[in-house]
């Protein structure tokens, strides 16, 4: 009997990670939507069911190891195979080095390149013994280069694309295709709308739509494995860099 085909999407919030799901869940997959509080994605489940598409949604601490084991171990006993992982947890705080506490920089390295290895490493075990997998991070320009006020963001987020180099290197030959995407640019969000309402309102597609972004994550998982990108950029056009 054929099992569903899952997609995993690890922080699915209202923007990016909710339109992947809603982007994989049209093309028939099985879209496991994780927050920290599942209350939250109750719109998302909403929409995916409302479309015809299936979605289960946990709340998750993607920190720590028991329950991301004990996630990922549910997956695939009662929901499907894990066919695409994506790791979409954020993490984007300011603050100047004299004032970034211990407390804050740790919480982020933990949401970023902690869990980050966490859930990569069990998607991972699910998909090596079947030879075959796409693991998709989410990345920033934190990920290329530090800004100021950015120390724990950046650092967080070179963490996780040296994660994915490592991943992509060694899982590669086994038929797992492992990409990281820098997101460089404002993304069309609520918060993006109060407080940056120059760039928000800077005319047609200034910045970021989920929905496009969404869509290049499915074109990284239909790639042949022949030109696999490993590293993708997606800006809006009129963004400078």
């Amino acid at each position: 009997m054929a099992r569903d085909k899952v997609c995993v999407v690890i922080g699915a919030g209202d923007a990016t990670g909710g339109a992947i799901a809603r982007r994989f869940a049209r093309e028939g997959f099985t879209a496991v939507v994780t927050r920290r509080s599942a209350d939250r994605l109750q719109h998302l489940v909403a929409e995916i069911t409302k479309a015809g598409g299936k979605v289960h949604p946990f709340g998750s601490d993607a920190r720590d190891e028991a329950e991301v084991e004990r996630l990922f171990r549910q997956i695939e006993t009662e929901i499907g195979e894990i066919e695409v992982f994506v790791f979409n947890i954020g993490g984007n705080v300011r603050f100047d080095i004299r004032d970034t506490t211990a407390r804050v920089y740790r919480k982020v390295w933990e949401m970023t390149a902690f869990a980050g290895f966490l859930t990569a490493r069990e998607a991972a075990k699910a998909m090596v013994p079947r030879g075959r997998g796409t693991m998709i991070f989410t990345g920033a320009t934190a990920s290329l280069r530090g800004g100021r006020g950015f120390s724990a963001f950046a650092g967080g987020k070179h963490a996780v694309r040296a994660l994915a180099q490592s991943m992509a290197r060694e899982l590669g030959p086994g038929n797992i295709h492992v990409a990281h995407v820098v997101i460089d640019g404002a993304i069309d969000t609520e918060w993006i709308k109060a407080n940056f309402p120059e760039r928000y309102n800077a005319g047609p597609d200034a910045i970021l739509n989920p929905d496009d972004i969404a869509e290049a994550y499915w074109q990284l998982h239909r790639q042949k494995r022949s030109a696999w990108t490993f590293e993708m950029d997606l800006r809006p056009w009129q963004e400078s860099w």
